[in-house]
């Protein structure tokens, strides 16, 4: 999660109220915030050194998506409104004298569709920034950069004077030779070529140059004398930098997701709004795209959301009336009313809270402002008796065992690389198994594993200086796509284990199958005996996973159903053996790892390993706790 640094006596002047460190730590975590750390004890310490220091700073650690308390100005509004000190403020739209036809415009040249389609604008009118408020307008849209925006890859923010600057805007993509201007706290014009390499050995930016480093065409941003303001998303132009004597502010979004697009901008607007000669107040823009349709920016225009008063008590357990509950929604900042019935409770979501996506979001922040400490402790109205799944049973027993046998657990990640769950293992992939992720972030998580190995592989790799041998396990599921699932997909439990050593050591690992087998009370067979009701053996397989020669496929014959005829399936069972077919099930592989398979992997040492299905050894559930 974000941490806020404030300024602690700036945010004792917003609230009113200079609190005991005890006392505003519980006032942050009854808001749901988390108070990580006053510096106030070593700003003491260094003063009485003698030594320059900062003002005390309070580090509030803040939810990943309130993107609304990214700075003391939210963090002061939200508390005070949940104190009671204020309403929750109201943020509108106010159009410049002469109406619509005056604002200002910005139009989007049809090229941006190749590298920033998406664009967005506001301005903030006669604004007064002290020293604090304008570091703290700085400082939120970095931390906007580093959370929605991913470092700038989805949206970046720019801010500029408005008063050096002509509108309209135009927002264009041009070739980076053609692009050229005095970037920020730069004295000399450079192009967009020369800014890359500029750029590389000053850090703070250079983390941003791969964004469209390689596009053929560079987003820009101009005036209507084609002054540039800014270069999305490396750099804003010197000429229109913000200053403490910043009177206008225009600020310009871009963004390769339109609905962050409308989050950031609305953000950095309305949080600064607080500034401006009359609080909480945007002058729009309009948008002009390529086709010719125009859009007002930014949209503050609330939400609607209906709940009822049943519903918050049903899931918080209190017993309040809808007007109480409204009350209760507008110490979080929200615009609530009762509705036309008792139960109904209407809501209006302001700009500031993108995080108020459905109706159960309403019952969390109805509960914080009641107070969690203060909901009533209630007995279920239901008593149910819960059991473990049978699944998880079988896999206890199997975990329990084999790390009472020395062997050591093990905890993969459930994803890979394409390469790593077929071609590493020698393995086709035949399109029809693998479930593939539509938008992998790196080359190793592109598929969902079809089999423990590559984990366990990687995780001997990995630890290639741990004394030998080498011996882990896991217990896992698996995933295959399945059309006969609702859902296109079905999990697998399978259990797997890996010994690594100076030599093979196939005994070892065909020993542990062996005590896995006994403990689950399955006899071994031997493959050519019809008779046996039950069992398990093991027949040799031609696998390119494994050495030739030294793999082996483990079979499971389950035990008769009912009241089957024990004398037609023995010979049956005879019938098929002659003709190479049987109806036992393939639940797994053992064997010697192929070297080409140890080579790919990085293991310098042969490999023995065990991979089963646990799927066939678990027993039906009790009609008691199925649906049936």
């Amino acid at each position: 999660m974000p941490t806020v640094a404030v300024d602690k006596e700036e945010l004792w002047e917003r609230l009113g109220h200079k609190y005991s460190p005890e006392e505003f730590d519980r006032l942050l975590f009854e808001f749901g915030l988390e108070l990580d750390e006053d510096t106030t004890e070593e700003v003491e310490a260094l003063k009485k050194k003698g030594l320059p220091a900062e003002r005390p700073q309070l580090k509030i650690e803040i939810p990943a998506n309130r993107y609304d308390l990214l700075c003391i100005e939210g963090i002061a509004r939200a508390l005070r409104v949940y104190l009671g000190k204020d309403k929750p403020p109201v943020y509108k739209l106010v159009h410049p004298k002469g109406g619509e036809g005056n604002l200002v415009t910005a139009t989007i040249a049809p090229e941006t569709k190749h590298i920033r389609p998406y664009f967005a604008c506001a301005i903030l009118r006669n604004v007064k920034f002290t020293q604090r408020s304008y570091e703290s307008f700085i400082d939120l849209q970095d931390k906007l950069h580093q959370n929605i925006c991913r470092r700038r890859q989805f949206v970046a923010i720019g801010t500029h004077d408005l008063d050096t600057l002509q509108p309209p805007f135009s927002y264009e993509a041009r070739p980076p030779k053609d692009i050229r201007f005095v970037p920020l706290s730069k004295d000399k014009e450079y192009t967009a070529e020369e800014l890359m390499t500029v750029y590389e050995s000053e850090k703070h930016l250079a983390r941003y140059l791969p964004i469209i480093r390689d596009s053929p065409v560079y987003p820009i941003i101009y005036d209507s004398k084609r002054t540039v303001a800014s270069m999305p998303p490396i750099i804003n132009s010197e000429h229109s930098k913000i200053t403490l004597n910043t009177r206008n502010i225009f600020i310009d979004v871009t963004a390769t997701d339109e609905t962050k697009l409308g989050i950031v901008v609305n953000i950095i607007a309305t949080m600064f709004s607080e500034y401006c000669e009359e609080p909480f107040t945007i002058e729009p823009c309009k948008v002009i795209y390529p086709d010719g349709t125009a859009r007002i920016t930014p949209d503050l225009a609330y939400r609607p959301m209906t709940t009822t008063a049943s519903y918050i008590n049903s899931c918080t357990g209190l017993d309040l009336k809808a007007p109480a509950l409204a009350k209760l929604l507008e110490q979080m900042t929200l615009t609530a009313v009762p509705g036309d019935n008792e139960d109904e409770v209407v809501v209006d979501i302001p700009p500031t809270r993108p995080d108020i996506m459905h109706e159960c979001d309403l019952v969390e922040d109805a509960a914080i402002a009641y107070g969690y400490n203060n909901l009533p402790d209630t007995f279920p109205p239901t008593s149910t008796v819960a059991q473990p799944l049978k699944v998880s049973k079988i896999t206890d027993i199997i975990r329990r065992e084999w790390a009472f046998a020395g062997w050591v657990e093990v905890f993969p990640l459930i994803l890979c690389s394409h390469e790593e769950n077929f071609d590493w293992l020698n393995r086709k992939d035949n399109g029809k198994q693998v479930v593939r992720l539509a938008n992998p972030k790196t080359l190793e998580f592109q598929v969902v594993r079809t089999s423990l190995l590559p984990g366990l592989l990687k995780t001997i790799r990995e630890n290639r200086s741990h004394p030998l041998p080498i011996r882990i396990f896991e217990t896992g599921d698996v995933v295959f796509k399945d059309s006969q699932k609702e859902r296109q997909t079905r999990n697998v439990r399978h259990a797997a284990a890996v010994w690594c050593n100076k030599t093979a050591g196939f005994e070892v690992i065909h020993g542990l199958l062996d005590r896995i087998m006994q403990m689950l009370e399955v006899p071994r067979i031997a493959s050519t005996d019809a008779k046996a009701p039950t069992g398990y053996y093991i027949k040799e397989r031609n696998d390119p996973t494994f050495f030739p020669g030294r793999a082996a496929t483990i079979y499971y014959r389950a035990p008769p159903k009912g009241n089957s005829s024990s004398g037609l399936t023995t010979v049956k069972r005879q019938i098929e053996s002659v003709f190479n077919a049987t109806d036992d099930l393939e639940i797994g592989v053992l064997g010697i790892l192929h070297p080409t398979v140890l080579e790919k992997f990085e293991i310098s040492y042969p490999c023995s390993v065990v991979e089963f299905s646990v799927k066939p050894f678990i027993p039906p559930m009790n009609k008691l706790w199925t649906s049936s």
